[in-house]
């Protein structure tokens, strides 16, 4: 059986999903994975989970697809839509080839925990089953940009 090895997106500690102040993300119901607290100072640069396409992109969130089609959503903040890009800096565009550990965006926590939004990063395996995430990290663990954070077994 083939595994999608997915790496942390940011330098932080790693929280588990239903920890994360919002349903959608708390209940699995984008899919499975993991989430991310991340260091006021040092979960600035965002990197690109996996190698492969982006195929969505927005200041706030990014999807990254595989060769294998199987797609990981980040997700910057909950309620950071409400920023309209305001303090994301894009380093990529829609439709880029990326590698493993690229920087794809650049912002800041404090600047979302200072605004009343909590900076918590989810990173969901999409279109997978629960059963399918390995984790290579666990609820408490301090990740560094780049680490890795989980394999979804295909």
């Amino acid at each position: 059986m083939d595994s999608l090895s997915v790496l942390a997106p940011v330098t932080g500690r790693v929280v588990a999903m239903s920890s994360v102040p919002d349903p959608v993300f708390a209940q699995a119901m984008v899919g499975p994975g993991l989430a991310i607290e991340p260091d006021p100072e040092r979960g600035r640069d965002v990197v690109s989970p996996l190698s492969g396409t982006v195929v969505k992109l927005h200041p706030h969130a990014f999807v990254v697809a595989a060769a294998s089609g199987r797609g990981v959503l980040v997700h910057l903040g909950i309620d950071t839509v409400q920023l309209h890009g305001e303090g994301f800096t894009v380093h990529v565009a829609e439709g880029d080839a990326v590698t493993a550990g690229q920087p794809v965006v650049s912002w800041s926590p404090r600047r979302v925990s200072d605004g009343g939004r909590s900076p918590v990063v989810p990173v969901v395996a999409l279109d997978a089953a629960a059963e399918a995430l390995v984790p290579a990290a666990v609820d408490g663990d301090l990740v560094e940009a780049g680490d890795a954070l989980f394999d979804v077994e295909e």
